[in-house]
């Protein structure tokens, strides 16, 4: 999606999702800059239940000047922008719009092709950086303005846990190249929670509810901000035989939660979806995640049960739903198993010397982290279709791949360059890769899953690959703890058996 093809109206409303966060705020704000630069007549809003009362964000409104419009009747709006949220969930009010888009980061809940205008990039930390990206796409520095680039760095620093939970290399670019004001930020840090919010908080963390077995913790907390439930969540997670956690309090039509993970078996995002299935909506990120149940669909679904008892009803379900698979310690069994041929697809690959002088200190941020070596003549860097990347030795290079005149497929979230550490000039991959495709044929051993899956590789050890039901497990022929998931979706155009 381009801001640009939203310039054909004149009259625009941006609106953040009920009880705005910094990232909500940050990302609204920067927006209603860009359109306001465009001449435009724009508005920053939000509705619900509840006015902003958060201290720290009601700080950040006024030290960076968020012109944010709380909107208690329903809007007729020709162009509505809903930015850190999604149109017609759960967490934001429904206004109606003769048009509508949709920026956010957040797990997609509704209908992947419902709108024309839809960007969500649910592997990102933090919508702020989404809409960054966006204003780069059309030439509008946010470093022009002090306050731009310090409310996106904000809405990246609480979307992250003070920065701890980048991961994404978009995110960090955004972190690396915005020039804020380090006093403001250190001013919204130190006004987080008000005296009020701090013994609603002691109270809920007096009673909580423990599982020893899958060591969880569900606590009930009386109304409050929304944003507490996250800071309670927090601090749970801080004590020693917590892993996981889900705090939630009653609103007027719904249940809040929040939902927190801090082992790899599970996360955030998926356990907030699994809890929230079917009688409302849930998402978020592997460590930190949200969503909201709906008062109707829960009584529907279970009449007067206890919420308590649901939560940990729901949780141990959870927890007996999958099983883990450590590539590295794992025999499979092969018995149920056919033999699979894999098509051989063209891939990227550049000689790094041949674009920069040998010596000089490079930087790959890739999806996975960044890479940094020396430039020598015998680098070669292979660039996966999804933009994996890997660096090898030439010796290396032509042992397992030849050149070939082919068209290259890329379908990459993030294609990775390489960044000149002496000036900061930077090679595109995607543009200069030619293609090789692998030498020798790749079998593979493959079974369809009968119960879902988290299969933690041997090349990657912190993330689980998830196979639902109906997707494939599968091993190579030559390694047999070399094991992954296969998308059922894409297998059979990527694999023909063996007969």
């Amino acid at each position: 999606m381009r801001l640009k093809d939203l310039l054909n109206h004149q009259n625009i409303i941006i609106q953040s999702h009920d009880n705005p966060d910094a990232d909500s705020l940050a990302s609204g704000y920067a927006l209603y800059c860009y359109f306001q630069s465009m001449g435009k007549n724009v508005r920053l809003i939000y509705s619900g239940r509840y006015r902003i009362q958060k201290s720290n964000l009601l700080l950040m409104v006024e030290k960076l000047s968020i012109p944010i419009e709380y909107v208690k009747m329903p809007l007729q709006a020709e162009l509505l922008i809903t930015v850190d949220c999604q149109y017609g969930t759960g967490n934001v009010t429904k206004h109606e719009a003769q048009e509508v888009a949709i920026i956010d980061h957040h797990q997609l809940e509704i209908d992947a092709n419902a709108y024309e205008h839809m960007e969500v990039r649910s592997y990102l930390g933090c919508c702020s950086t989404l809409v960054w990206q966006l204003l780069q796409n059309e030439g509008f520095d946010v470093n022009q303005d002090v306050k731009i680039a310090t409310a996106l760095f904000y809405g990246l620093y609480t979307d992250t846990g003070q920065l701890a939970e980048i991961f994404h290399p978009l995110d960090r670019d955004m972190r690396d190249a915005l020039h804020y004001e380090q006093a403001t930020i250190l001013n919204l840090r130190n006004s987080n929670i008000s005296r009020d919010e701090l013994e609603i908080a002691g109270l809920a963390l007096l009673r909580y509810i423990y599982n020893e077995r899958y060591r969880f913790a569900v606590i009930k907390v009386k109304p409050c901000d929304p944003n507490i439930l996250g800071l309670i969540s927090d601090f749970l997670l801080q004590v020693d035989s917590i892993d996981t956690c889900v705090v939630f309090n009653e609103v007027q039509d719904g249940i809040k939660i929040s939902v927190r993970s801090c082992i790899k078996e599970v996360k955030a995002c998926e356990l907030a979806g699994y809890l929230t299935d079917v009688i409302g909506s849930g998402g978020g990120h592997n460590e930190k995640a949200g969503g909201f149940i709906q008062r109707q669909l829960f009584e529907e679904q279970y009449e007067n049960m206890n919420l308590e008892a649901y939560f940990t009803e729901r949780m141990n379900h959870y927890f007996n739903s999958f099983e883990v698979i450590d590539a590295s310690q794992y025999t499979i069994d092969l018995s149920q198993a056919k033999q699979y041929r894999k098509t051989r697809v063209p891939i990227g690959y550049i000689r790094i010397a041949d674009h920069m002088k040998e010596g000089t200190p490079v930087l790959i941020r890739t999806i996975d982290g960044d890479i940094d070596f020396i430039v020598d003549g015998s680098i070669y860097i292979i660039i996966g279709i999804y933009g994996e990347i890997y660096v090898m030795e030439e010796e290396r290079f032509f042992e397992m791949y030849q050149p070939v005149e082919a068209t290259i497929n890329f379908s990459a979230q993030y294609m990775p360059v390489v960044k000149n550490l002496f000036d900061e000039s930077i090679v595109s991959l995607e543009q200069h890769a030619k293609a090789c495709t692998a030498k020798k044929e790749s079998i593979i051993y493959a079974k369809q899953i009968e119960k879902v899956t988290k299969v933690f590789t041997t090349w990657e050890q912190d993330n689980y690959m998830y196979g639902d039901i109906g997707d494939y497990l599968a091993v190579n022929k030559e390694d047999l703890n070399d094991i992954f998931v296969i998308d059922k979706e894409i297998f059979h155009l990527s694999y023909v058996e063996i007969t």
